[in-house]
């Protein structure tokens, strides 16, 4: 679930985004017969735009950022995870409906949901008869489980999320399918496969998640013989209604019809064009431009359009933008490694001294980039608390407390500040933007921040990994975070719980180590109620912020472009609020 060198100033062009996003209304959804114009502002907010059951075309993506990986295992992007349902399936996935509706989960690969044992700890799973591979070949129960085994070769497959190899090995017992000795490769006790068309899930402790965790691309099968390990990114095996017909990393990726798929196996995906294209280009303003003049449909990213792009969208085009709200944070996170940030009232120097309105002018105001935020976790996760801000943030209108912040350095032996060094990705809208416009303002306290920016793409193998960050000398990383699934734990447990500090992959990029943290996602997921949960998820949120580990700035928005001959066009909660790609055709 990631771009100038300048810092991009509030001005009178980001006012009139402002001033048209007030004066405009909704329109209502719906065919048009003019191609060249499109559904209505904002028409594809939680219900569908230009509906359609219209087969065949190309629907065209256009991305700023690529893929993290084509692998369903390594993929870690939101926007991957959207793409990835066009050729990979899962036990259960998520309802392909608008808005909130989208996070009920749906059968897929399986007939039903699942068969849970009144323990709570075993998982049963039918498969659904005519499920195929792109060969032909049959889909398996031993194809499923072969697929999650990937996750424990943590050696080869980096990247993706750890959340099943948590729960079902703790104990790290299961060294991988790669170094398994069983004759089979399928030696991962936690799974078992009694015949071929059911699959049994045995969890050593209880987690109401478990079935959102299959409904991560990590949950889907790898046929065997087709693994290629590393290389398999490079031409993932079908089981979905769409195959790889040529991919370029970086460049562009083309999807074709799988005609092995039977439509009667799946009841989820509508498979209405004929084909899907992705170009990837860094050149934001020129992505933005091909949008609007129809050479592309999508941006794939869904991280919203440039500041110029905003302005002619919503000048020329406004029939053709949503004002999207995300379930994504933009944040900081503070290396707890690097020094001087092993000291609490360093990391506080920096809440004080942070201008969290400049940011949030930075990436294009309140109604264009979202409201500034004071909670870690993001308004739509129970236990988020935007009425917990210690720091005084929203009393001050977000501007900075240098009084504060200078007292603050004072007390962790720092009276005249400290270097530092912080990354961004240049390929994510207005991170770098963000980050420069941090450093003028740390600067005011006596922080001096270097900033330096990455390639997105690059980010697990750079800020993902603790040795290479103590390398560069960062200590401080900006990114964002959307939920892996609806919970306090589905958004927080990578970034905040020591368990989940890899060497690779690593999310919990403030290497937060705090025993009480722990323990209160593990309090937390062996709740007996959601609502005992998430009183413990927000006594977590209060502890994340008290330690000053994790800034969070803005709960993000964004102006998207949904070009005019797209179908099936609708914002999906299961997917922090991008459309849901496997609806989608074209007229």
């Amino acid at each position: 679930m990631p771009r100038a060198s300048t810092k991009r100033r509030f001005t009178a062009g980001a006012a009139l985004v402002v001033a048209a996003l007030m004066t405009t209304t909704a329109c209502g959804g719906g065919d048009t017969e003019d191609d060249s114009k499109g559904a209505g502002y904002n028409a594809g907010i939680n219900k569908v735009a230009n509906a359609s059951k219209k087969k065949g075309g190309t629907l065209r993506f256009i991305a700023k950022q690529p893929i993290d990986s084509a692998d369903p295992q390594r993929a870690y992007y939101g926007m991957t995870w959207d793409f990835m349902r066009f050729y990979t399936r899962t036990l259960v996935t998520y309802d392909t409906k608008p808005g909130e509706a989208s996070n009920n989960l749906v059968p897929d690969l399986a007939k039903d949901k699942a068969e849970i044992s009144d323990d709570g700890k075993t998982y049963t799973y039918k498969l659904r008869d005519g499920l195929t591979w792109e060969d032909g070949s049959k889909l398996t129960s031993k194809d499923i489980k072969y697929g999650i085994e990937r996750i424990w070769a943590t050696e080869v497959i980096t990247g993706g999320p750890a959340y099943l190899k948590n729960v079902l090995d703790p104990k790290g017992e299961y060294e991988g399918p790669y170094k398994d000795k069983s004759k089979d490769k399928l030696g991962l006790k936690a799974i078992e496969t009694p015949d071929d068309q059911t699959i049994i899930f045995k969890l050593p402790k209880p987690n109401s998640d478990f079935e959102n965790m299959l409904a991560m691309p990590s949950g889907s099968p790898v046929k065997q013989e087709k693994d290629t390990k590393a290389k398999y990114a490079n031409m993932p095996f079908s089981s979905g209604p769409y195959k790889f017909e040529s991919y370029r990393p970086g460049k562009s990726l083309t999807l074709v019809r799988n005609t092995e798929w039977k439509e009667s196996s799946d009841p989820v995906r509508p498979a209405l064009p004929d084909k899907v294209t992705v170009t990837f280009s860094s050149n934001k303003e020129e992505n933005d431009k091909k949008l609007m003049e129809g050479k592309y449909d999508i941006d794939m990213n869904g991280t919203g359009m440039t500041q110029s792009g905003r302005i002619s969208a919503m000048q020329d085009h406004k029939d053709n933008v949503d004002n999207m709200e995300t379930d994504f944070i933009r944040y900081v996170a503070l290396v707890t490694k690097a020094k001087p940030f092993d000291k609490l009232e360093c990391r506080k120097a920096v809440f004080y001294g942070t201008d969290f309105a400049a940011l949030q002018k930075t990436r294009g105001g309140k109604l264009a980039a979202g409201e500034i935020a004071v909670s870690p976790l993001p308004k739509s996760i129970p236990g988020s608390d935007a009425s917990y801000d210690p720091y005084g943030v929203l009393e001050r209108k977000g501007k900075p407390d240098v009084a504060k912040a200078k007292d603050a350095l004072k007390k962790c032996g720092k009276p005249n500040g400290f270097s530092t060094k912080i990354s961004a990705r240049s390929d994510q809208p207005n991170e770098k933007e963000a980050a420069t416009q941090l450093q003028q303002d740390l600067a005011k306290v006596g922080i001096k921040l270097e900033v330096d920016t990455i390639v997105g793409s690059e980010s697990s193998s750079i800020t993902g990994s603790p040795s290479v960050v103590a390398k560069r000398g960062y200590g401080m990383i900006m990114a964002g975070w959307g939920p892996d699934f609806p919970s306090g734990q589905g958004f927080g447990q990578p970034l905040w719980d020591s368990r989940f500090i890899f060497e690779n992959g690593n999310y919990n990029e403030a290497q937060v180590s705090d025993p009480k943290i722990d323990k209160m996602f593990d309090d937390a997921i062996a709740a007996e109620t959601p609502e005992d949960a998430a009183k413990i998820y927000k006594d977590l949120s209060h502890r994340v912020i008290d330690q000053a580990v994790w800034m969070p700035f803005i709960q993000e928005k964004n102006i998207t472009w949904r070009g005019s001959r797209v179908t099936n066009v609708y914002t999906s909660a299961a997917y922090s609020g991008r459309y849901d790609y496997i609806s989608l055709g074209v007229k």
